[in-house]
């Protein structure tokens, strides 16, 4: 599996949080976990809270320079779930792994 769109989602999502929550104010913080399994890999950024608004996909116009990252994050990933709870909001990305030529299966 490239690591590709796992880091890449990563990021986007924890850039997200800093830009858009309280995590990214005086001593914000944001939590990231990785699931790995043999099929798919689950990656979650959960935040500090702080917005009335969930995380949503908005399509820009070409020439917009933000408002991209949910949407990449949604395009590479095969769902991805938002969880809003007292403590901020947690996005999970699910991507599947491709096999490699030569992997077992499990």
């Amino acid at each position: 599996m490239a690591l590709l769109p796992v880091e890449h989602g990563l990021s986007e999502l924890s850039v997200n949080a800093i830009l858009h929550t309280a995590s990214g104010g005086n001593c914000g913080t944001f939590h990231l976990a990785l699931a790995v399994s043999p099929q798919a890999v689950a990656l979650s950024v959960t935040d500090d809270g702080g917005t009335s608004t969930a995380p949503k996909v908005e399509h820009q116009d070409q020439d917009a320079e933000h408002g991209r990252g949910l949407g990449i994050v949604n395009a590479l990933a095969h769902r991805v779930i938002v969880h809003t709870s007292q403590a901020g909001r947690t996005v999970t990305a699910e991507l599947f792994t491709a096999p490699r030529p030569g992997d077992l299966p499990c």
